[in-house]
């Protein structure tokens, strides 16, 4: 099989990984890079042994497939130029400033027949990777993200920059339209929202609430997933997911690496095992394989892990959530007003 010729556009922190992993993906022929910045495209392509093009045309001349990995403003003209070129695109997440921005370019993806894949890394977490031969159906979710201040990413709300990721998995798990979102956040150092949570109703009745934060004293990325006979924790940052279940038909586990009898209890007048795993996958470095996939979708024409659809639909929800949030800041502003005229 056959390298695919992909080029990357966008050399910041997050780009220079891109091109440092792709130059171990044997699916991949990095044949340049551009930055709006030629002096750091100039550095990435000599630590690299990259060749940096002086515009982006050129990019595009040269390779079949693009990865964008500029601020988000920047993701639909470099992927909406990408598509009408009749290049394969890799979007960093969020895939684009607006909804509507996504639609296009979800629109012009279908028309040209050609890939989009979204940077939603944490599906390629090993912790989530460890659960795929399990089925999870859960009736309730519990998320946590929170990070230390950065000032990388505040060019977007929290919502956009970490709860995002969060947002697509749980929509990847939950197989069901979404009912109903509350949400309230608050700006504490930014323009934008720093600290967000948000309950997002399914209509199949699952309910998951989330936060996410960039200004936590320490850092926790955790996932919980609650279903009748079973409990699952998920720890990204660790890297492994922990599974309590009850014995029996309803879960079926293989190759669990750590397992054992936590006793037995009484349920409808007969005892249960209570079983504990402990799931990873130490083998994947996520960027390198949602990478590698991206590069095997396009040479095998088959559908990527993460979809231009997958993108619209974590960004619709997250734009949901940040309506939600601005109206209960402007309710909360009007009640402090109405409070201090009293």
């Amino acid at each position: 099989m056959s390298p695919i010729n992909i080029g990357v556009v966008g050399v910041g922190y997050l780009g220079r990984l891109h091109v440092q992993q792709l130059k171990t993906i044997h699916l991949a022929n990095l044949v340049g890079i551009y930055d709006s910045d030629p002096e750091r495209a100039r550095a990435v392509g000599k630590e690299f042994n990259v060749k940096p093009v002086k515009s982006f045309d050129q990019l595009l001349e040269q390779a079949d497939a693009i990865s964008i990995v500029t601020t988000t403003q920047a993701h639909f003209e470099y992927a909406m130029r990408s598509l009408q070129a009749n290049k394969h695109v890799f979007i960093e997440k969020p895939m684009t400033s607006t909804v509507q921005e996504a639609r296009q370019l979800v629109q012009m993806a279908r028309q040209r027949k050609l890939k989009i894949q979204v940077g939603h890394i944490e599906r390629f977490n090993g912790a989530v990777l460890a659960l795929e031969s399990l089925a999870i159906n859960p009736l309730f979710i519990e998320s946590h993200r929170l990070a230390n201040f950065n000032p990388r990413g505040t060019d977007v709300a929290v919502v956009l920059d970490l709860m995002i990721h969060d947002i697509d998995l749980i929509l990847s798990f939950v197989k069901s339209p979404v009912k109903e979102i509350h949400a309230s956040g608050v700006q504490v150092i930014s323009d934008t929202p720093d600290i967000a949570n948000c309950r997002i109703m399914f209509e199949n009745g699952c309910v998951a609430n989330v936060t996410a934060s960039r200004i936590s004293a320490r850092k926790m990325r955790k996932m919980r997933f609650f279903e009748p006979e079973a409990y699952i924790s998920v720890d990204f940052l660790e890297g492994f997911s922990e599974v309590y279940y009850l014995a029996g038909e309803s879960i079926q586990l293989k190759d669990a690496g750590f397992a054992f009898s936590l006793g037995e209890i009484e349920k409808s007048a007969h005892k249960r095992e209570i079983r504990y795993a402990r799931l990873e996958r130490k083998d994947v470095n996520p960027l390198q394989y949602e990478l590698e996939q991206f590069c095997r979708c396009i040479l095998q024409d088959e559908e990527p892990p993460v979809t231009g659809e997958d993108g619209l639909r974590a960004l619709m929800v997250a734009n949901a959530i940040l309506q939600k949030i601005e109206e209960h800041t402007a309710y909360v502003q009007q009640h402090w007003q109405q409070k201090q005229s009293e």
